[in-house]
């Protein structure tokens, strides 16, 4: 299993940093091999072309994603059930996993796409995280490592 754990967002804009802050939590852990865990901030069509390029079976995005709920909560969404369901996967900023998805589809890209989402409190300017959004960053670090162990199989470490 060949898997790509990507931090999104941009760190300008408050709780969007969300994904990128995870990202840099998770890269100072040992991952099994075959996982890669990347900031790729508000490069999305790096991102897109990384994931239709075929070096991955799988990806696990991690971004803010307005779905509704309070702020800090924490989704774990299959982009492809999530779209047949009608939902968009992700809030509409800058080009969102929802567009890099899209574009994946119509590049006949056959990636499996997670999202591990915080609902934001604040996308305004600010290099910082909003409390609420900060306390689930370990809870996010945590999912994405039983994601991680789902998918490849392999012993979740604590």
């Amino acid at each position: 299993m060949r898997l790509l754990v990507a931090g999104i967002g941009n760190i300008f804009l408050g709780d969007d940093g969300f994904g990128v802050v995870v990202a840099d939590r998770l890269r100072r852990e040992t991952w099994p091999d075959g996982v890669v865990v990347a900031d790729f901030g508000i490069r999305g069509v790096h991102l897109a072309y990384e994931l239709a390029g075929g070096a991955y079976d799988a990806a696990i995005l991690v971004d803010a994603v307005a779905r509704g709920g309070s702020a800090g909560t924490l989704y774990a969404i299959d982009a492809a059930a999530d779209r047949e369901e009608g939902g968009s996967a992700m809030d509409a900023h800058n080009l969102t996993p929802a567009v890099v998805i899209a574009w994946l589809r119509r590049l006949g890209a056959g990636c499996r796409v997670l999202v591990v989402g915080c609902e934001p409190a604040s996308l305004e300017e600010l290099m910082e995280l909003s409390p609420a959004v900060a306390g689930s960053v370990e809870g996010a670090v945590h999912l994405v490592r039983d994601l991680v162990a789902e998918l490849t199989g392999a012993v979740r470490c604590a």
